[in-house]
C-alpha cells in the first residue's frame, strides 16, 4: 500500500451512481493509491449518510470518513449524535460529522426548514457537549427545544466536526467552532484566498490556533487521460448543475458577471432540464451549453496532463488551501494524476 497522503481527498459515488456498492471497489482502489480522505455528499435517493458512512467504514482501513454534507435538522440531534459516536468507534477515530447548509428551494419544496447560521453554530456546540458525556436539561436553543439530551455518561469522545462553507458567516462559523471547512468547487484563486484569510482569522479572534482548522479547498479534477465525452460532463455539466440550484451565489462569490448567468437562464436547452444538467444532458447539451459559458468560470480546475493536474492541486496549497479534495474522478481516474503528484513532491 502506498504512503497516504493526509492533504488529498476525493468523494465516493460521485454525482448519481448507479449502486452504492461503488464505494466498495472505490475505498480499495484510494487505500491502495495512498488517499488521505474520502468524502460523501449525502442525496435523497441513493446515498443517505449514515448507511454509506456505515459501509465505508466496515471496508477501509486507513481512511479517514468525512460526511460533506448532511444536514442536522433532517434527524434528531441525539439520533445525529449516537451516528457519529458509533462511527467514531467502528473506524477507530477516523470519521468526521460534516454538516452543510443545504439548498434553499429543495428545502421548501420538502417542507423541510432552511437552516440558519446560528443552528449550526448551537448544533456544534450540542454535540461537542454530549459526546464528552454531558447529560443536557432544557436545551432552548436555534436547534430548538429538548427537555433531555444524553449519550452515556461515560463518553468521552474528541470527534471532529466539519463544515461546508460559501459566505461569509458560515466560513467564519467553520473558524470558530468546527476542525474542517470544505470549500466549493469552481471557486477562483482569489475567492480561495479569501475564504481561506476568513476561516482562519475568526479561528485566531475566537482564541483558537488556526493552525487546527484545515481548511479544504474542493477542486475539480478532470485530466486529459479521460475521453473528452466525459471532461465535458465533469467539467461544463458539473457546472452548469450549480449554476442551476445557486448561481447567483456562485457567480456573486467569484465576482463574475451576472448578465452571463441570465442568458444561461434564458437559455432554451438549460430551461429544459427538470433535473441535474450532469447527470442527465446528451453529449450534445452539453456542448451547447460549454457555449454559454465563459472560459474564465471553468478556469478553476485542474485540466490537462496528469503532470499539470497535480501543479494545479500543489498551487491550491500554495494559495493557502490546507488540503485538497480532487472534486468529481474515482480513485481510478485519479491514478496518474496521484502519481504525477507523488513524483513531483519527491
Amino acid at each position: 500500500m502506498a504512503e497516504r497522503l493526509g492533504e488529498l481527498g476525493f468523494y465516493t459515488l460521485a454525482g448519481a451512481p448507479e449502486s452504492p456498492r461503488e464505494l466498495i471497489e472505490e475505498v480499495a482502489q484510494a487505500e491502495a493509491l495512498g488517499l488521505g480522505t474520502v468524502f460523501l455528499s449525502e442525496r435523497f435517493d441513493l446515498k443517505e449518510a449514515a448507511t454509506i458512512t456505515g459501509a465505508l467504514g466496515a471496508v477501509s482501513t486507513d481512511l479517514r470518513i468525512i460526511t460533506a454534507a448532511t444536514n442536522h435538522n433532517t434527524r434528531h440531534p441525539m439520533v445525529t449524535a449516537s451516528h457519529a459516536t458509533t462511527m467514531h468507534r467502528l473506524t477507530g477515530g477516523r470519521y468526521v460529522l460534516g454538516i452543510g447548509r443545504g439548498i434553499g428551494p429543495l428545502f421548501d419544496a420538502y417542507g423541510i426548514p432552511k437552516i440558519t447560521t446560528a443552528q449550526m453554530e448551537d448544533f456544534a456546540g450540542v454535540m461537542r457537549r454530549l459526546w464528552h458525556g454531558e447529560m443536557i436539561f432544557n436545551h432552548d436553543g436555534p436547534i430548538g427545544s429538548y427537555p433531555v439530551l444524553r449519550l452515556n455518561p461515560d463518553f468521552d469522545e474528541d470527534i471532529e466536526l466539519s463544515l461546508v462553507a460559501f459566505g461569509p458567516n458560515s466560513l467564519a462559523l467553520g473558524g470558530r467552532a468546527f476542525d474542517h471547512v470544505v470549500l466549493h468547487t469552481f471557486f477562483t484563486d482569489e475567492t480561495l484566498q479569501r475564504c481561506v484569510a476568513t476561516v482562519k482569522g475568526a479561528a485566531e479572534q475566537a482564541g483558537r490556533n488556526p493552525d487546527d482548522v484545515t481548511v479544504w479547498s474542493c477542486y475539480a479534477t478532470v485530466g486529459d487521460h479521460l475521453s473528452e465525452a466525459l471532461r465535458l460532463r465533469k467539467t461544463v455539466g458539473r457546472l452548469a448543475t450549480y449554476l442551476q440550484g445557486y448561481g447567483d451565489l456562485l457567480v456573486d462569490t467569484n465576482g463574475w458577471d451576472p448578465v452571463v448567468l441570465d442568458r444561461f437562464r434564458a437559455d432554451a436547452v438549460v430551461g429544459s432540464f427538470l433535473s441535474a444538467v450532469d447527470g442527465t444532458a446528451t453529449d450534445g447539451q452539453l456542448e451547447h451549453i460549454a457555449t454559454l459559458l465563459p472560459e474564465e468560470w471553468l478556469a478553476p480546475a485542474a485540466t490537462g496532463s496528469a503532470t499539470a493536474c497535480a501543479a494545479a492541486v500543489r498551487g491550491q496549497m500554495a494559495l493557502g488551501a490546507d488540503a485538497v479534495i480532487m472534486h468529481g474522478a474515482t480513485p481510478t481516474e485519479l491514478t496518474p494524476i496521484v502519481e504525477a503528484y507523488r513524483a513531483g513532491t519527491a
